[in-house]
């Protein structure tokens, strides 16, 4: 078979919280002022409780809303696929699957989160939610979210990305989403870069002061994000909770596990309820393998500390591999990979040697991505395709060591908002970031 389709009864009814797996706790946000960890009085400011209380739980299971689950069921489950086109250009004995994640309506994995934090927050009589994005597609996955519940959505977009992808911008528009380039005038935290350089190109973390500024100064509104926090991985995992299902029904459990990282959110919903079976040790030989642009390499090149997760510094301080919080990457095509740090969850598993990370040039991404895209027919985005190619680069050592090996990734998200770093990739005229 080349494609694995569940029912939609078969959409997973609870979340994997992977914490309390860990084999020591993680380390807690910590106060700026004090050092003392962060109190959840001082997180009310920009969260609704309920998602304070699952950023803090301790409970390995966390039920999923019927109303979410409503609106999950408009393209949830998704397929998973074999791909053998791809295996077969390879000439790889490696059998290679992925989790399709772009067949969502704003065409990535982000509304698994978006959904849910647009349903606490209206619960919590939220009006207005302030959000950061990158290359566009947690922006759009809010506002698709938001517009259920009827929740005013603005979003601060990285400018490089504002520029490079306007259809993702009318896409947001379309589902009332507000769309601001960041840097921008209209916050302290923007006007510091803009008035410098009105071109800025601006980062995730610029857009993410800009938008936890907006939202901690009205009380109408609340600050949502993307990836990076514990909740926001938590929902992520329904992908890889409909993977365990799936390869079960394909008959084969991976070797390998491979998802880009930016934030995380991503990797972590496809690799966690894996993860899970190596943490519990029922699984000690799995290779989970994170992937991320040279441009941006937070896990193999960063220091394991404390850092804000925002550039002016409004956060609370998080543990994670970083790349200082005034990095500006250079302004890749995977827009949703530029942030300086990395999920603490993520980085965790990392520092503990339950993961593994590796860098590629957009080039060679790009090349794996036409690869992938002439053999199995999806264009994917540009983040998604750092997982592809280590998928390809492991099964190319499959063919040369003659193993069997069977390797899952995340497609997270389509590429169709990104053809313009296509044309200049087929024509020679990428750079090589």
């Amino acid at each position: 078979m080349r494609k694995y389709v569940l029912s939609e009864g078969e959409i997973p009814k609870k979340w994997l919280n992977i914490a309390p797996l860990l084999p020591e706790p993680l380390e807690p946000p910590l106060d700026p002022e004090t050092k003392e960890p962060v109190s959840p009085e001082k997180l009310t400011v920009i969260f609704p409780e309920p998602l304070i209380e699952q950023e803090v739980s301790d409970k390995e299971w966390i039920d999923i809303p019927e109303e979410v689950l409503n609106i999950y069921s408009l393209w949830r489950p998704t397929p998973l696929h074999r791909a053998k086109n791809l295996e077969e250009y390879l000439g790889t004995p490696a059998k290679i699957f992925y989790k399709n994640e772009s067949v969502s309506p704003p065409g990535s994995h982000k509304p698994n989160t978006a959904v849910a934090q647009a349903y606490y927050n209206k619960i919590s009589g939220v009006k207005r939610l302030t959000t950061e994005t990158g290359a566009g597609q947690w922006g759009s996955a809010l506002s698709f979210a938001t517009q259920f519940f009827d929740i005013e959505c603005r979003v601060y977009m990285v400018r490089v990305s504002y520029n490079q992808k306007p259809y993702r911008r009318i896409l947001m528009e379309t589902w009332k989403g507000e769309v601001i380039p960041s840097p921008s005038p209209f916050t302290n935290a923007g006007r510091r870069f803009y008035e410098k350089d009105p071109e800025h190109p601006g980062s995730l973390g610029i857009a993410i002061s800009e938008a936890i500024e907006e939202a901690a100064t009205r009380d109408d509104t609340k600050y949502s994000l993307g990836s990076v926090l514990n909740h926001v991985l938590l929902h992520q995992t329904v992908i890889g909770l409909e993977a365990k299902k799936q390869m079960e029904e394909a008959g084969f459990y991976p070797d390998v596990v491979i998802g880009a990282v930016g934030g995380g959110s991503n990797f972590a919903g496809l690799s966690f309820p894996f993860l899970a079976d190596k943490l519990r040790g029922d699984k000690p030989d799995l290779e989970v393998i994170a992937v991320e642009p040279e441009a941006c390499p937070t896990l193999t090149k960063g220091e394991y500390r404390y850092d804000f997760g925002d550039t002016v510094g409004l956060t609370p301080l998080i543990k994670m591999y970083t790349l200082g919080h005034d990095f500006v990457p250079p302004p890749i095509h995977a827009g949703g990979l530029r942030y300086h740090g990395d999920a603490p969850l993520v980085c965790k598993l990392y520092d503990l040697g339950y993961i593994s990370a590796v860098a590629y040039k957009q080039t060679e991404v790009f090349e794996a991505a036409v690869t992938f895209a002439r053999t199995e027919g999806i264009v994917p985005a540009p983040e998604s395709s750092h997982a592809i190619k280590k998928a390809i680069d492991e099964a190319l050592k499959c063919k040369e060591t003659g193993e069997e090996k069977v390797i899952l990734f995340n497609l997270s998200g389509h590429g169709y908002f990104d053809l313009s770093a296509y044309d200049k990739f087929l024509h020679g005229e990428l750079e090589d970031g």
